[in-house]
């Protein structure tokens, strides 16, 4: 099964919190009050989060996090990329490729590499702002898939 680590999930809640107030100061406190994700894992996040370039840490008695960039340039792939490394679908892609013993065998491997740069590009295309949006937008690459789903129902 293919699917995000609950940390990135939640990593991609968060910021879409704090996308409805791109200018404000939120505290890990308030955060987990509005999504009720336990504290100590809105503050490792927010902490990870921080490191990766995302948001900004203040400091003080009115501290918080804030965002570093504008909702609009931040993507789908960079908060997930940020909590969970980058994304690779098989261990052969993990690392930047690291050699599998059946990569000389594998005829699979270039096609999980294309599949695997899809699929980064697809949520690299789709930004905070667009997945924040309460109501279903048509998020640029997915548009499709969305398209496909829709048909199906």
């Amino acid at each position: 099964m293919i699917r995000l680590s609950r940390l990135a999930d939640y990593a991609v809640l968060l910021m879409s919190y704090m996308a409805r107030e791109p200018e404000g100061i939120h505290t890990a406190l308030g955060m987990s009050s509005s999504t009720r994700v336990p504290v100590p894992t809105v503050s490792k996040i927010l902490a990870t989060l921080a490191r990766a370039g995302l948001l900004e840490s203040i400091r003080g008695r009115d501290g918080g996090y804030r965002l570093v960039l504008s909702p609009r340039t931040i993507s789908v792939q960079q908060i997930i990329s940020a909590v969970d490394g980058p994304i690779a679908l098989t261990v052969c892609l993990e690392n930047g490729g690291t050699p599998c013993d059946l990569e000389n065998i594998c005829p699979s491997q270039p096609n999980w590499r294309l599949i695997n740069d899809a699929l980064r590009n697809a949520l690299d295309g789709v930004s905070l702002s667009e997945i924040s949006m309460p109501v279903a937008v048509n998020l640029g690459p997915l548009a499709s898939f969305q398209a496909d789903m829709s048909d199906r129902t």
